[in-house]
């Protein structure tokens, strides 16, 4: 589960994928310079401006942006950007990157956990006195549920403090923090709220991963509603309804292999078609703030694709189209005049802006990293790429901007987590960072990543440690055969199930590989499906459909022949290893029983770990430090080049456990 964010908020990052294998859209070689090296900071620090949104009354403007390294709130006139100020101050932990204006238009609602234990508090602030109100109690994890005009004052929330794991939903006074329950939750993982604040929907798992989903009754019972199978469950989402409540708009693939867009009848439960691509799932839908009516979807292939719905939307979408770049709708007012826009680019910084809809200007606001004014990227280009029983992977490539086409080089196989979600194309820190560092770059949506409909990620079915490897085998076959990887110096870079993919390679082709960076990646299935997080429980027959059941002889056996500590005697190249000792999700035991099996075998292998970092590194020191890591590291068994640490441990909490002396300047 990522951090809380409302089900009406589908913020993702555009993914834009291609279609053509050859690299066109590289440059010649050329004979330049090489390229300076620049600073990690520059990639790995917290960016300039997060989530820029405009209040309801369109007169404001709030974002993240950091106060000594700390991720706070800033507001500002619209017409006065430079007038910014802070309007929080915390220090250790920044406040989540999920934002949202009240109907007030002076209070904002953001989250915070506890060195990654993902135990989101909410709270609310006033922009014009900055007292902060707590919203939900200290220790348990929390979502938005609803926000609409005719509660200004109050939202729906749910929090999981009475049962980690099922959360209740509570009516909240954005004001004085007093709260009213409105739903004590027994069996539900999800609800779905309209803008009377009434509980219109709820959902619960069966045995076999269906989503059972129930209306509730005008005296509170709840009646059947729809069941979504589990191989649609990624891709269908109901997620709002009209002002009148009569109407259900959701994402849909049931009965189809890419989701489109419905608008269901509740009366009736007729449902109308209005929008589909039929080469990738529709993944991002926008609403009128006001009357709640859809206006535009959007899917992603190899680039964004724009499906308006509401006639207003085409005008707004040829009027942002005007500037580079793939845009995605951050907030709108509630007027629905002015809305502010972010614009993903590869070789830049992503910008966002604000359009008027009335007198059609696009308006430019912030960039979002300033530093990468003067820096030379390198393009990401998407590629397809063959599978060797003939699925398309969908793929992304960044070659050094001085070393395109000059021949086979040292290559890093960068890989997602999830399994179930996607690369995206864009602004990448790690692609950048390594093309700088003079590798090529490669990620893979390999079988299981969302966007492609459902049958490819239901490919994955039973494929950990399996068919999802042989994806990423052929991936690094094809690019040796391109003539851009040199064969001896591959590595393979990954977190979370990336992270389980990277001891995967170790482990199964090590051959292939040159050397692993595991990030908080799974060792043991059945010691990670063993400590999952209380929250996850009522969804987990989900994981046991899709990757193996824990409670049968059979599941057992299959899930410790895909674990990758099985065969711990096959592995033979260098590995770095880091753990968020603070991870709910995948806990510290997976990298240390790895650690351990690795050392008792005399593979070199160097484990660092960070005490106040849960699954991934917020803090930027920890990001530094990390990274300073992980750069020597791929130095010294690829051959790239590296900038000393120097300062780059300063202010992180790192602890180098074992393994020190075996990257290049980092022990301590």
């Amino acid at each position: 589960m990522p951090a809380p964010i409302d089900r009406r908020d589908f913020l993702q990052r555009a993914a834009m994928l291609g279609a053509a294998l050859p690299l066109a859209g590289f440059p010649q070689a050329v004979q330049a310079q090489q390229a300076a090296l620049v600073a990690r900071k520059v990639f790995f620090d917290n960016p300039d401006y997060i989530n820029v949104r405009v209040s309801p009354d369109g007169q404001h403007l709030a974002w993240l942006a950091p106060i000594d390294g700390v991720l706070n709130l800033w507001v500002a006139p619209v017409a006065d950007v430079a007038a910014a100020r802070p309007v929080t101050h915390v220090t250790g932990r920044s406040i989540g990157t999920y934002i949202r204006w009240a109907y007030t238009s002076r209070h904002l609602v953001f989250f915070r956990d506890n060195d990654g234990d993902e135990n989101y508090r909410a709270f609310s602030v006033d922009v014009s006195t900055g007292a902060v109100v707590p919203l939900t109690p200290e220790g348990a994890k929390s979502w938005l549920q609803e926000l609409d005009a005719k509660f200004p004052e109050e939202a729906l929330l749910r929090h999981n403090h009475r049962d980690k794991r099922y959360p209740d939903l509570f009516r909240i006074n954005l004001v004085t923090g007093a709260s009213e329950l409105v739903h004590e939750n027994k069996e539900y993982v999800w609800v779905v709220t309209d803008g009377d604040f009434k509980l219109r929907l709820a959902a619960r798992y069966a045995a076999d991963g269906t989503a059972e989903v129930f209306e509730r009754r005008a005296d509170g019972s709840f009646a059947p509603f729809m069941n979504i199978p589990i191989g649609d469950l990624d891709m269908t989402r109901l997620v709002d309804f009209s002002a009148d409540g009569k109407t259900m708009y959701m994402i849909d693939a049931r009965g189809r292999d890419k989701a489109a867009v419905f608008a269901v009848d509740m009366a009736t439960r007729n449902a109308t078609m209005l929008a589909a691509d039929e080469e990738a799932d529709i993944s991002l839908i926008i609403l009128d703030e006001q009357q709640r009516r859809l206006l535009a979807a959007r899917s992603v292939r190899a680039r964004a694709r724009w499906h308006p719905i509401d006639p207003s939307a085409g005008r707004d979408l040829a009027d942002l189209a005007r500037q580079p770049g793939d845009v995605t709708l951050v907030s709108s007012d509630h007027a629905n005049r002015l809305a502010t826009v972010l614009y993903e680019r590869d070789t830049e910084s992503g910008e966002f802006a604000v359009i008027d809809r009335q007198t059609h200007e696009v308006r430019k606001l912030f960039s979002q990293r300033k530093s990468l004014a003067d820096v030379a990227l390198s393009p990401m280009l998407p590629v397809v790429i063959p599978s060797r029983d003939g699925m398309k992977l969908h793929s992304y490539l960044t070659v050094p901007v001085d070393k395109a086409g000059s021949g086979p080089m040292p290559m890093v196989l960068v890989i997602h987590g999830g399994p179930y979600l996607r690369d995206n194309w864009g602004f990448n820190s790690v692609h950048q960072w390594l093309a700088n560092r003079g590798y090529a770059v490669l990620s893979v949506n390999y079988r299981g990543s969302t966007g492609y409909g459902k049958a490819f990620v239901q490919a994955a079915n039973r494929e950990w440690g399996g068919r999802m490897h042989d994806d990423l085998i052929d991936a690094v076959e094809w690019a040796v055969a391109q003539g851009i990887a040199d064969p001896k110096r591959v590595g393979f870079y990954g977190g979370s199930y990336g992270g389980y993919a990277a001891l995967t390679a170790a482990t199964r082709t090590p051959e292939v590989f040159a050397c692993i960076v595991d990030i908080f990646g799974i060792s043991n299935l059945i010691t990670f499906m063993a400590t999952i997080p209380p929250y996850w429980g009522p969804w987990f027959s989900i994981w046991k459909n899709r990757l193996g059941d824990p409670d049968t002889e059979a599941g057992r056996a299959f899930l410790i022949e895909r674990s990758p500590i099985t065969h711990i005697d096959k592995v033979a190249r260098p590995i770095l290893i880091a753990q968020g000792m603070r991870d709910v999700r995948v806990v510290a035991a997976e990298s240390e029983q790895m650690v351990k099996a690795l050392k008792q075998r005399g593979v070199p292998v160097t484990y660092i770990t960070f005490p106040d970092e849960g699954h991934g590194f917020v803090r930027p020191e920890n990001r530094m430090a990390f990274t300073a890591v992980t750069e020597a590291f791929l130095a010294k068994h690829l051959g790239g080049r590296y900038q000393p640490v120097d300062g780059d441990f300063a202010g992180s909490t790192i602890k180098i456990e074992t393994g020190g002396e075996l990257v290049p300047g980092i022990s301590r």
